[in-house]
């Protein structure tokens, strides 16, 4: 094998096979333009409907660890229309998963077990899937046709998702120019993984079903900031029509990242939007160090009909080893196996993302495809630290004719995963010839990720001869259009110039509180800005803790106007919402007469009175400001206002000497 001069200076000086990675904060514009950055995003999120999509099961507002039953299922691939199968089907057909479901019967009918027909698509959620798609700005289809989309990962039993295609070619504003949507669809919600162990997968079924819109935007996203700025975007945007479920799990974002010579990677199961930016640096880089790796091995005269790899069984060698994983398996009376691969010396201790080595590539299809999850999976010549001992290696590289340019790699486990394992590690080492792989990749919680399927292709997609299409009538577009909600991003201008913070007008113009603020503002001399924190925090706080239960516009535009009135100050608000709020409420103007306001004289010399008649304790100033405020509102219980107590507060620990 043919290895270039400075490659072999690179393996005897144990130099990275490149030096471009850079840290995130310290990565510029100009460094991802360099890359050639481009992202899109994939973003999934649940209507607020009281039933499922096809079928007529309720919608529950939070999830159980509660079931009734579990079912055993295996997934099989199917042949397309064109008579293929697509790819992804087929490597998940290679991990013999066993899929249990657990089914709550209150929330799961036969229909989502693939035991009868589906019902006609839920008319609710189509309305209110239309909205968002107008508010996307996205050309309308005319009819509404229901497709099934593969999938061999058991998250939905009948082993493909019924979706459809609402709307294409739209955009939203950002930053002076647009985004592109490439399409929105609507779609049934899939199961929720409990867990993944070696050939079983659990599932909960609670989840399943629950209408969703997909939105799709082009990769016009050229930083790992931009991703995540547009993806906040689209969340204000489909929160903004108070339609949309809230809450863990309602909200779910793909983001999709590429380079200049890679290929789309698809990463999942990205925990948040803050996530995102890191997820999109760190496979940004990742795609240059596989790029790199691949003009490494063309340097190296390595391609795929020159590639050569070796494989033998090495348990005999091993079987007194030191080196615990493989103890362990050899007790258990399983196998090893070495693979030689030709000329790859140093790639697989080649850094590919922070504290990740190219040879996690190899052992992350040696854990998902052949189900050896136990991890360490896999050893390698090229590793630092204790594996094997020297003889042991040296033995292994003899019995497979190992040259110094080689690398092994070494596999253990049963008798059956353990050929599948040896199949994978020689595929994802072809695949390094050519760079980067199309791949579905899991965020992980370092912001790196790990392989999690091959990219499904058009393969998996077939037309549902179940149900009929739908025609999107012109009274149905003019009804819904008649009910769009103005754009957040134009809401939010709208609140800025009215005086509202940035954060606060933003947050505004996608509460579902954001009627009553308008009612609200410009009808008395309250500031705008206590107003809309008011509503955003406190009222929130209110409801939750169930201490206003008759509240309604009416009686808080009510209680406004009486305040204003009698020159009550906003901050005597939520008192006075406790009373005409509650449960036996009363009304504004007498719960106002209530309330026993001292007098500004009064009130100053009532606090300064009380404040000599407590003790002091011996703390810096502003710490002891804080501390005796809140003693002064504690004891005059509503009384006296907050300016009046800061003001008097601050004047006394001033003059204060001890």
């Amino acid at each position: 094998m043919n290895i270039s001069f400075t490659s072999i200076a690179r393996i005897l000086k144990k130099e990275p096979l490149l030096g471009k990675m850079k840290d995130f904060n310290e990565t510029t514009p100009e460094d991802y333009r360099e890359l050639g950055l481009k992202s899109g995003l994939e973003i999934h999120q649940q209507l607020l409907t009281e039933k499922k999509l096809f079928c007529r099961c309720p919608v529950v507002d939070s999830y159980s660890d509660n079931y009734d039953a579990e079912i055993l299922r295996h997934m099989r691939p199917t042949l397309s229309e064109l008579g293929e199968y697509d790819g992804t089907a087929l490597m998940e057909f290679k991990t013999k998963k066993e899929i249990i479901y657990q089914i709550d019967d209150k929330t799961v009918c036969t229909y989502e077990m693939d035991d009868t027909p589906p019902f006609e698509l839920n008319e609710q959620a189509l309305d209110i899937a239309l909205e968002i798609t107008m508010l996307l700005n996205c050309k309308l289809v005319s009819e509404v046709h229901i497709a099934r989309k593969q999938y061999l990962d058991g998250s939905i039993p009948t082993g493909f998702q019924r979706t459809t295609i609402l709307g294409v070619d739209g955009s939203i504003p950002y930053r002076g120019e647009e985004i592109r949507i490439i399409q929105l669809g609507l779609e049934e919600d899939a199961c929720r993984e409990i867990s993944d162990k070696g050939h079983n997968r659990v599932y909960r079924a609670d989840r399943l079903g629950i209408p969703l819109v997909e939105t799709v935007t082009m990769p016009d996203m050229k930083t790992p900031q931009e991703v995540a700025e547009v993806a906040q975007i689209l969340r204000w945007l489909v929160r903004s029509t108070g339609k949309v479920r809230r809450g863990i799990g309602a909200a779910r974002q793909d983001v999709n990242v590429s380079i200049e010579g890679g290929r789309r990677v698809e990463i999942k199961g990205v925990s948040g939007i803050p996530a995102i930016p890191l997820l999109v640096h760190n496979e940004a880089f990742r795609q240059r160090v596989l790029l790199d790796i691949a003009d490494e091995l063309k340097r190296r005269k390595i391609t795929k009909d020159s590639f050569r790899s070796e494989t033998k069984k090495i348990t005999d060698i091993v079987k007194n080893t030191l080196y615990y994983p493989v103890a362990e398996t050899v007790k258990k009376n399983e196998e090893v196996f070495a693979v030689l691969l030709k000329g790859y010396r140093g790639i697989m201790s080649t850094k590919t993302q922070p504290e990740t080595t190219f040879s996690k590539e190899i052992s992350d299809r040696v854990r998902v495809i052949a189900c050896l999850d136990k991890l360490p999976n896999i050893a390698h010549s090229d590793m630092e630290g204790e594996t094997f001992s020297s003889s042991e290696w040296t033995r292994t590289k003899k019995k497979l004719g190992s040259e110094e340019n080689d690398t092994i790699v070494v596999v253990w486990g049963n008798r059956t995963d353990i050929k599948t394992a040896i199949e994978e590690i020689k595929i994802r080492a072809i695949e390094a010839i050519d760079g980067v792989p199309n791949e579905t990749r899991q965020s992980l919680p370092d912001g790196t990720t790990a392989f999690e399927r091959t990219l499904p292709g058009p393969n998996r997609m077939y037309p549902d001869t179940d149900l009929p299409p739908i025609e999107i009538t012109e009274e149905r577009i003019g009804r819904i259009k008649s009910i769009l909600p103005v754009p957040p991003w134009e809401l939010e201008k709208s609140y800025k110039k009215g005086g509202l913070t940035q954060a606060t007008a933003q947050r505004m113009s996608i509460s579902p509180r954001k009627h009553l603020f308008d009612s609200a503002r410009g009808k008395t001399s309250f500031d705008n800005q206590s107003l809309a924190f008011f509503i955003l925090e406190r009222l929130n706080s209110l409801s939750k803790n169930g201490v206003i239960p008759n509240f309604s516009e009416k009686i808080f535009l009510s209680t406004l106007n009486q305040m204003e009135q009698k020159g009550i100050p906003l901050e005597f608000l939520s008192k006075l919402l406790e009373k005409t709020c509650s449960s036996n409420p009363t009304a504004p103007a007498e719960a106002i007469l209530e309330i026993s306001l001292l007098e500004d004289k009064k009130a100053e010399s009532e606090i300064i009175k009380f404040l000599k008649s407590i003790e002091i304790p011996e703390t810096e100033k502003s710490k002891l400001r804080n501390y005796l405020t809140g003693k002064v509102l504690e004891h005059f219980n509503g009384r006296v206002t907050g300016k009046t107590t800061s003001i008097i507060v601050r004047e006394f620990v001033s003059s204060f000497k001890k």
